[in-house]
């Protein structure tokens, strides 16, 4: 299961695994309360994309399939997520934005749903 979350809410025991998938550290938030079990902000959007973006919901479909371009180039990454949640079961996208209807997070997991061979391919070639 992967499940997406904001920074700034408390973590909870059904988080699993808590990744945050930005490639800036949340304002006002410590390391110890994020509690994080990974850091992955080479999986965020990149700053161009980010700043271009900025959380404009009206830019949204655009933003969503430029991140969507930029993660082709990362198929480990996504590999690396997909055999995390495969072996802990529950995987959470940890973000920042305010919106929680619009931001990588959500385009991250909808990837990460839709792409179950990506894991063959990545264990294949690190494993095989």
């Amino acid at each position: 299961m992967i499940n997406i979350k904001r920074s700034y809410l408390p973590p909870e025991e059904g988080d699993g695994l808590r990744i945050l998938v930005d490639r800036i550290w949340p304002r006002g938030v410590s390391k110890k309360d994020l509690k994080l079990d990974s850091l992955m902000k080479e999986i965020a959007p990149s700053s161009e994309l980010r700043k271009w973006f900025a959380h404009d919901p009206e830019r949204w479909d655009e933003f969503r399939n430029k991140y969507l371009g930029e993660l082709e180039d990362k198929k480990e990454l996504i590999g690396r997520l997909k055999i995390m949640e495969k072996f802990n079961g529950t995987l959470t996208l940890i973000y920042s934005a305010k919106d929680e209807e619009h931001n990588n997070a959500v385009v991250l997991r909808e990837l990460l749903k839709k792409k179950p061979r990506v894991v063959k391919s990545y264990v294949n070639r690190t494993h095989g």
